[in-house]
């Protein structure tokens, strides 16, 4: 009853802008639900005047249930599958992920943006986009309006990318008979799973392959995804030499280690072994539906505390890093499966 009274008004708030986000996200795959859940929270919270009774609730949801949505995130993968399909598109991951942060880096010390908003932008563009912002968020302490920012300027790209890939693969060759080489450009190219599904599925639609483009993307994407995992843990030893040098005393790692990310790994060997032993993986598809649910409703308290205004205000370097990073990610996907041979 003590969690209810202090946390539940704005757990509920949160709630009744997450839910008719969720739907309308399904409408709309290309944009995608979390994206809707922070703008409307952005909107909502206009008009509220005083938040003191929402505070807690909303703090809870969009540091507490965004890392469950991580943990939960682990129950999608089969590390079995990742490693008999995905390994062919592993290099082509490191090195845009590379990219991705090289960039980043760059353009944070020539531009002086934040490190913080360049970290996510960087990781989410380079990873899995939302997720990765979530996943990366908690460990290097960022604010709710740095993480709104970072997932409105992934996903800006996530939409361009979607409707500019197809069209794209076509120009400039590649083979329309299979969606080999289209799904792993998708797949690695493309931030978020929703603009990843959307590029892929139409890619498909174009020249009639079923869903062999989209079930390609999906295994590049997922193999992406762990790459959550090391730059995390790294981020998180990273940190824990920031503080020490600042403070200028000793700074435990268990006080800034993202215990969560254990989570998340122990929920993908549990789904890897029970997948192995004949259970079905549609078992797991409502846990994957709930962790998808909770990004957005971590989404709907990330906008609740975003200055909107303050948010187009300071956008302006971090679009051109994101825009940078996207450039830089599509070019060098491209280049790698040339050089591979895969197109």
């Amino acid at each position: 009853m003590k969690f209810i009274d202090k946390q539940g008004k704005g757990l509920l708030l949160c709630l009744l802008i997450a839910v008719p986000s969720w739907f309308i996200g399904k409408s709309f795959p290309i944009v995608g639900g979390p994206v809707v859940s922070i703008l409307l929270g952005m909107i909502v919270t206009l008009f509220i005047r005083d938040k003191t009774g929402f505070e807690a609730g909303i703090k809870f949801t969009s540091k507490k249930i965004l890392q469950w949505a991580v943990i939960l995130l682990g129950f999608g993968l089969n590390l079995n599958v990742i490693l008999e399909t995905g390994a062919q598109s592993l290099p082509i991951i490191i090195c845009t992920i590379a990219t991705s942060l090289v960039i980043a880096y760059t353009l944070h010390k020539l531009l002086h943006i934040p490190g913080n908003i360049s970290t996510l932008v960087g990781v989410g563009s380079s990873i899995c986009g939302g997720s990765a912002v979530a996943a990366t968020a908690p460990v290097i302490d960022a604010d709710d309006e740095e993480v709104a920012q970072a997932i409105s300027i992934i996903f800006f790209f996530n939409v361009v990318a979607a409707l500019v890939f197809p069209a794209l693969g076509t120009m400039i060759g590649f083979d329309t008979a299979s969606g080999e080489a289209f799904g792993i450009f998708a797949g690695t190219a493309v931030n978020d799973t929703s603009s990843v599904t959307a590029c892929a599925s139409t890619w498909d639609s174009m020249y009639n392959l079923g869903s062999e483009t989209l079930d390609k993307a999906v295994t590049v994407k997922l193999t992406r995804t762990l790459a959550i995992i090391p730059i995390t843990l790294a981020l998180a030893f990273w940190r824990t030499r920031k503080e020490q040098d600042k403070e200028g005393t000793s700074v435990s790692i268990k006080s800034i280690f993202p215990f969560f990310i254990l989570y998340f790994i122990g929920a993908s060997i549990i789904t890897t072994v029970a997948v192995s032993i004949g259970v079905s993986p549609t078992f797991f598809a409502p846990v994957k539906e709930l962790s998808k649910f909770f990004i957005v409703l971590a989404m709907a308290a990330i906008g609740l505390n975003t200055n909107i205004v303050k948010l187009i205000k300071t956008g302006g370097k971090p679009l051109i890093m994101g825009f940078c990073c996207w450039i830089g990610i599509s070019a060098v996907s491209l280049l790698m499966q040339h050089l591979l041979g895969l197109w």
